[in-house]
């Protein structure tokens, strides 16, 4: 191979002997993204992660994981006279999370390869990211509504305690914020009444179909 420069113009060439292969041409990293895990609280937020969760796992033929952490008192906090009732809420707080993450795969995550599961722990963050070493995730998708101020300097975020512990990458979805996803329009739901998270229209008619059969 030889390299020279033109003496016509400020190219350069490149020759080739005959049994020379060309040069490669210079690509772009390649991306495996196998396993995507996508904590929810059932908030708008976490509706929109998972949105966003749902085209990268379309595009790249990923698993979309997703986990719901039902935070648990410590055992030196909580209340010794009622461990009956206790015990009784955080068996409702699992069923009824179970529940909604049944609902959200067949509403957000239909034409995706997807699982769900339901875990305890005192911290969410910390269940979150021992999920995502535990099932090989290679992306985190979260949403958080943003919090600043006070609040989030007594309290802390999720969000940043994940992005801050967590082996592999982190996607963070505001609320409100420029998307990069298109994600359905808001007239493709509904607030029902006393919940404060939307409903996919076309759900709501298939729930009132089903109940007026």
């Amino acid at each position: 191979m030889k390299v020279k420069a033109s003496r016509r113009s400020r190219n350069v060439i490149v020759e080739l002997k005959p049994r020379e292969q060309a040069l490669s041409p210079a690509g772009l990293p390649s991306v495996s993204l196998k396993r995507i895990l996508v904590p929810v609280d059932f908030s708008h937020a976490s509706r929109k992660a998972a949105q966003y969760a749902v085209a990268f796992a379309k595009q790249f033929n990923a698993e979309v994981l997703l986990l719901h952490v039902v935070e648990t008192v410590p055992l030196s906090a909580a209340s010794e006279p009622f461990p009956i009732e206790s015990t009784s809420l955080h068996a409702k707080s699992r069923e009824e999370a179970a529940k909604q993450l049944a609902l959200w795969r067949t509403e957000l995550l239909s034409g995706v390869s997807s699982k769900a599961v339901v875990r305890d722990h005192t911290s969410a963050p910390h269940e979150i990211v021992t999920a995502a070493t535990e099932n090989n995730a290679d992306l985190i998708v979260l949403g958080t509504q943003g919090r600043t101020g006070l609040a989030h300097l007594l309290i802390g975020s999720t969000a940043e305690r994940v992005v801050r512990y967590a082996h592999c990458p982190v996607l963070v979805v505001r609320e409100r914020e420029s998307d990069f996803v298109q994600l359905p329009r808001s007239e493709d739901y509904v607030h029902e009444p006393g919940s404060q998270d939307p409903v996919k229209k076309q759900s709501r008619i298939n729930a009132s179909t089903q109940s007026s059969s």
